[in-house]
């Protein structure tokens, strides 16, 4: 599907544009690419390096890849990556406010807890990862695809999901409160106990995905479910 920009100059939405990512990136090293503030990163390989507990306001990443790299734990103010491969990866209570994702792919990553709050993702794709417990709080999504993911207790509220699809995707317990969804898609995804169902309106929703979504309904409007066998 392309990509395109609705009439009202919405968000970005359809398929992803992948990253342009280096031929043959520089290896990291400790030494040498340790997290500072104001780091800026360009065509390297982060292959097994440990980088948790870091503190780095505005760093930046451009054409690199991330294979079993460990951020876990670290805050990243204003963090932007372009045009950067995230696999295997474990980022699980990065916090990353007003942090920037465009042309990402992230495949098999740990980001539990990860916060990525009042940020920007654009042309991003996001597969069979755990995002359980992430903050996603005023956050854009525009051209964004999360595919086989894991998202129990995730927190949308007041983002603007009108850019994202979601497929095969555990939803359990998560929160669109306040959320803009007009042309959000879910497709098999996990819905029970969602919170924020008001917000819903105008979200494409798959056919088999309705009953689930008719009982977040139902307990938003206080309406009571017989399961008695007649």
């Amino acid at each position: 599907m392309a990509t395109r920009r609705n009439a009202r100059s919405g968000p970005r939405v359809g398929a992803p544009r992948p990253p342009v990512i280096a031929r043959d990136p520089a290896p990291a090293t400790r030494t040498d690419h340790d997290l500072e503030p104001e780091s800026v990163f360009k065509a390297v390989d982060f292959d097994d390096l440990e980088l948790a507990d870091r503190r780095a306001e505005s760093a930046e990443f451009s054409r690199c890849r991330f294979r079993a790299a460990r951020l876990a734990g670290s805050r990243l103010d204003r963090v932007r990556l372009t045009d950067c491969q995230v696999e295997r990866s474990d980022w699980s209570n990065l916090r990353a406010p007003g942090g920037t994702m465009e042309r990402v792919t992230v495949s098999g990553s740990r980001l539990t807890g990860l916060a990525w709050t009042d940020g920007l993702l654009r042309d991003v794709s996001v597969s069979q990862s755990k995002l359980d417990l992430t903050n996603w709080r005023f956050a854009r999504f525009e051209a964004v695809e999360l595919v086989d993911c894991s998202l129990p207790g995730a927190d949308f509220t007041n983002a603007d999901l009108r850019g994202a699809v979601f497929t095969r995707c555990d939803l359990t317990g998560a929160k669109f409160d306040q959320a803009t969804m007009r042309g959000t898609r879910f497709r098999g995804c996990e819905l029970a106990g969602i919170g924020g169902v008001a917000s819903w309106a105008g979200a494409v929703v798959h056919r088999d995905d309705l009953l689930e979504l008719a009982y977040a309904l139902a307990g938003a409007l206080g309406i009571e479910v017989d399961q008695s066998v007649s």
